[in-house]
């Protein structure tokens, strides 16, 4: 005799059944771990450097502009905060440019304009002239490119050091190969003194800046396709009419953001006169980065010195601004037409 063994049946919306579709549902939601690896993550590898930066620059900045309203001078210098307060009084004196602090300081923004311009002209130039030339294959390219790069590779102080040596009067390469070998001088000149301070200046900041251009432009000619020279060969353009029509409009992006960083990076820049003439740089190379440099640690007057920061770094602002919309109004122009 057979006995049919009936399962038991489960009854729907039983405590059971709940338990077990609210055990599912909390398994479904996702852990901690998960939300932060979709959702959180990027913020959170992304603190580190946040941190950093408020370390290095947005705290400092702030404490300059600080000490730009106060006379913080060599009296202060232990208790700064106990410097008088001088509201607007240290930026009146700084723009006075009928005294002598404010002469010199105007004084000292015209080189550093005319530097800038020379440097970033020269730069972007050779950088655009090595990076075209380097385009075509031929034996020997890898190191020539090697080569070019050689100088934004070295330590800047090393390389500006070396410079310095070669530009002694008695015993430096520049002299010995202009006056001794090729007789181009009358007598060994004066590099690091008078008005070839600013000649030696900017050979120095052009070898150093164009290896970036360098750089920069060659990675932008790997996005321009061969076909279009191919046509326009075949049309009959030749290479100057290929770099003008070609060339140029396809690394405008490029040469945007390039212009910019090269402005930025020379007008503030101080490391090369530093190291090149000391802390007295010669009147003709008296950029405004030294200017401030002697104006606060020579002199020992902090808050016109801050002062003068925040006016640059104002400068800066609106020039970069400017260029921006100037920039972006040009590309909004040329995609329209």
């Amino acid at each position: 005799m057979t006995s049919t063994v009936t399962p038991p049946v489960r009854k729907t919306g039983s405590g059971a059944d709940r338990g077990e579709g609210g055990a599912r549902r909390r398994r479904r939601l996702p852990r901690l771990p998960d939300r932060i690896r979709h959702g959180g993550l990027p913020y959170l590898l992304l603190l580190p450097a946040v941190l950093l930066e408020l370390l290095v620059h947005i705290v400092p900045m702030v404490i300059g502009i600080v000490m730009s309203f106060r006379e913080l001078t060599q009296f202060y210098i232990n208790n700064w905060d106990k410097a008088p307060w001088r509201a607007f009084d240290n930026y009146k004196i700084v723009v006075d440019f009928d005294a002598p602090l404010g002469e010199a300081l105007l004084h000292s923004f015209y080189v550093t304009c005319a530097f800038t311009v020379i440097t970033v002209g020269l730069s972007w130039l050779f950088g655009t002239a090595a990076a075209i030339m380097l385009q075509e294959n031929f034996r020997g390219r890898g190191l020539l490119r090697a080569v070019f790069l050689t100088p934004y590779a070295l330590p800047v102080y090393a390389a500006v050091i070396t410079w310095a040596f070669m530009f002694q009067r008695d015993n430096g390469i520049i002299n010995h190969v202009l006056h001794d070998q090729l007789g181009l001088t009358d007598e060994p000149s004066f590099w690091l003194i008078g008005d070839n301070s600013f000649v030696a200046l900017v050979v120095v900041a052009v070898w150093k800046s164009w290896p970036f251009a360098f750089l920069m432009l060659m990675a932008g000619l790997q996005n321009i396709p061969r076909e279009l020279y191919e046509a326009a060969s075949i049309d009959g353009a030749g290479i100057w009419q290929q770099i003008r029509k070609i060339t140029l409009p396809s690394l405008r992006p490029v040469n945007q953001v390039l212009v910019l960083v090269l402005f930025l990076w020379t007008f503030n820049d101080f490391n090369t006169p530093y190291v090149l003439f000391g802390d007295s740089a010669p009147e003709a190379a008296n950029l405004i980065s030294i200017h401030i440099y002697q104006s606060s640690f020579v002199t020992w007057n902090f808050g016109t010195g801050s002062a003068m920061s925040v006016l640059l770094l104002l400068f800066l602002l609106l020039v970069t601004a400017v260029y921006l919309v100037a920039t972006s109004r040009g590309r909004k122009g040329s995609g329209a037409v």
